[in-house]
């Protein structure tokens, strides 16, 4: 086998994944669609599935133009779902809850007098928990 027949086949593994890749975006793409009543999906795939490369052509042909959109508004949804479990989940600072804000306050109380050095090194351990000892390096 010499260079060429290696680029070749090469070539032809890329169209392949080429070609999976374009096949599982349109199927996706027909199962993502809320338009579609789940006959038309089925006749889709089917299409799909018993002539694979006029079914992609006449889909991307017929469908094509709104496979971005459908993209783009997934896309959105799933944005605005993890920036929701975001705002959801964190802990703004000085609001007391967390370490950091537990800090923020003993830090504030330090400032002001309320605690000695002393007493804000004990509480910061307090919070901090126990120090955390270091493997023994042999």
């Amino acid at each position: 086998m010499n260079l060429w027949d290696v680029l070749v086949s090469i070539f032809w593994f890329m169209l392949l994944v080429a070609w999976f890749w374009l096949l599982i975006s349109i199927i996706s793409d027909v199962f993502r669609d809320n338009e579609l009543s789940g006959v038309q999906k089925g006749l889709w795939c089917t299409f799909l599935i018993l002539l694979p490369w006029v079914g992609v052509l006449v889909y991307l042909i017929a469908r094509g133009h709104s496979m971005q959109e459908r993209a783009t508004r997934e896309a959105a949804r799933n944005e605005q779902a993890f920036r929701s479990y975001v705002r959801e989940v964190a802990v703004p600072e000085g609001t007391g809850n967390g370490v950091s804000g537990e800090l923020t306050q003993l830090a504030d109380m330090r400032d002001r007098g309320t605690l000695t050095p002393a007493e804000y090194e004990q509480a910061k351990q307090r919070v901090l928990g126990p120090p955390i000892a270091a493997p023994a390096v042999s």
